[in-house]
């Protein structure tokens, strides 16, 4: 699983070999089961995650204590709770595996010495919060201003594989519409 995160540094940045090792040798290989929670709104997030394979439910409880999806992160793509990361503070979101998978792990202070002490690191870190952002964003201006239907066409033009890896109570939350609306939507189909 190394080898992914190798590649996919790699394919961002030019690092030389040791100093590619160098910040490989800080990731642990975690293997995650179905619905295993890596972080609880609350608690301080202490790790960033690449990856390897599965896929990272990124959510918040609304006020009925329903789930509210901000993201969904499949292979190849970092996953953290951005704030409580950066800053060590009490966490907004939860985190939580949904498939059984393989996440590469790197803890807060281990991250921040490759930051510090691997300079073409940084360009990590930075692609990292611009992705975040870029993906908050998107779902700020774009679903906010589609209805129901219209989201679910998107999922289907920009990420039709989450339709068929992922139940269809989770791809609710992610569209940000009930169960029921995107059930009687897909009937329609």
């Amino acid at each position: 699983m190394i080898a992914v995160l190798e590649q996919h540094i790699r394919g961002r940045i030019n690092p030389n070999d040791e100093q590619l090792a160098s910040v490989l040798d800080h990731f642990t290989l975690v293997r995650v089961k179905r619905n295993q929670l890596l972080l609880r709104q609350g608690d301080v997030c202490r790790w960033c995650y690449f990856v390897a394979k599965g896929c990272v439910q990124v959510f918040t409880y609304d006020s009925n204590g329903d789930e509210s999806t901000r993201d969904l992160v499949t292979e190849n793509n970092w996953v953290t709770e951005l704030f409580s990361f950066g800053n060590q503070l009490p966490a907004n979101e939860n985190l939580r595996a949904v498939e059984p998978g393989y996440l590469l792990a790197i803890g807060f202070d281990n991250f921040q010495k490759m930051v510090q002490t691997v300079p073409p690191f940084e360009q990590i870190y930075r692609q990292i919060i611009e992705q975040s952002y870029v993906n908050s964003v998107f779902r700020l201006n774009s679903f906010v201003a589609m209805d129901a239907l219209e989201r679910m066409q998107w999922m289907h033009a920009y990420q039709p594989k989450l339709l068929t890896r992922l139940s269809s109570k989770l791809i609710a939350s992610y569209l940000g519409i009930s169960p029921e609306t995107y059930s009687r939507l897909k009937a329609k189909r």
